[in-house]
């Protein structure tokens, strides 16, 4: 088989294909759940803490060193609002994908607790229904 061809039947198979659009529409879904954060959530927990951006918020461990106009050596910060507001990314997604997850679980159960059809009846047990019959009418 030559490697078009099997690349053809991978690339072609469902799991694969369905594995590809969730890829896509899981980074739309991350870009929207960002942009959440950063628009509409931080601005007004940034306001209630008196800082221009959430993403502002540090703890300055070291200021830098400046010789005139020139850093000699950058600050070094604990940016502790860009990693909280990351923090909300990851629990909103992750809170997402689970409801999703939990709701396609319960429909699969759903239809594997479907009451199955009753089974045809052995031929032993139609000739016996039969018989019965046969001898209630005498």
């Amino acid at each position: 088989m030559s490697f078009k061809s099997e690349l053809k039947e991978f690339l072609m198979r469902g799991s694969v294909v369905d594995m590809a659009v969730g890829i896509v529409i899981g980074g739309a879904f991350g870009k929207i759940v960002t942009s959440f954060v950063n628009d509409i959530l931080m601005p007004p927990l940034a306001l209630i803490s008196d800082q221009g951006q959430f993403t502002d918020l540090k703890l300055i461990l070291r200021q830098a060193v400046m010789e005139g106009t020139e850093v000699v050596a950058p600050a070094v910060s604990w940016n502790y609002g860009a990693f909280i507001q990351t923090v909300v990314d990851f629990l909103i997604i992750g809170t997402s994908i689970f409801l999703v997850i939990k709701a396609m679980n319960s429909l699969k159960h759903k239809k594997e607790e479907a009451p199955a059809a009753p089974a045809e009846p052995t031929k032993e047990e139609t000739l016996l229904t039969e018989i019965r019959d046969l001898l209630k009418k005498k």
